[in-house]
């Protein structure tokens, strides 16, 4: 059993020193991916990856009791706190008390024909979301592999399941999303 899967299970009884023990052992590993995930965001982006990942970790262990069976399953409840935090923050660019649809960008770099801001990672969410209904499985495949950035490999040993199933499975979850952005009437993510 690996330090981090001994931590996770003191943690489900409530034992408040396996939480601060938890940080120093992931924080790497979880840096990295939000890191990786970040450089797929539009520039412009205020939220830094260690920012992403306090956050996350914050959510993760916050005060509620917590229960992972494993380190793919922290791993996968780590990913879809790092797809809220981006899509919370996404929705709090484009409100209209952040300024709506405005983009800031510096003087110097000013065009008037400068367009607005991609809805991608919204739209992305509201698929996301309809596919998770329908396809739960799938769901968290998306989110392993877009939110936190991880291999086929890594992928195919969280869920266990074949690497060829693992990219058969994402195959057809990017169709589907993108069929479903499009019927939307949105663009699909790149």
């Amino acid at each position: 059993m690996s330090d981090v899967t001994r931590i996770l299970n003191a943690i489900e009884p409530g034992d408040a020193k396996a939480t601060d023990g938890l940080l120093p052992l992931v924080y790497e590993e979880l840096r990295l991916l939000a890191a990786q995930k970040l450089s797929h965001e539009p520039p412009g982006q205020t939220l830094q990856a260690t920012a992403l990942v306090h956050e996350a970790y914050l959510r993760l262990v916050g005060d509620g009791p917590q229960s992972w069976n494993s380190r793919g399953h922290f791993f996968a409840a780590a990913a879809e706190a790092m797809r809220r935090i981006l899509v919370e923050n996404a929705r709090r660019r484009k409100s209209a008390k952040q300024g709506g649809d405005r983009q800031r960008i510096g003087l110097t770099d000013a065009d008037p024909a400068a367009e607005a801001p991609s809805d991608d990672l919204l739209a992305l969410d509201e698929a996301l979301t309809q596919l998770s209904a329908a396809e739960p499985a799938m769901a968290d495949l998306v989110k392993l592999r877009y939110f936190a950035g991880l291999t086929i490999e890594q992928v195919a040993r969280i869920q266990g399941i074949s690497r060829r199933s693992v990219i058969d499975h994402w195959a057809y979850a990017r169709s589907w999303l993108a069929r479903q952005i499009a019927r939307d009437g949105k663009t699909p993510p790149p």
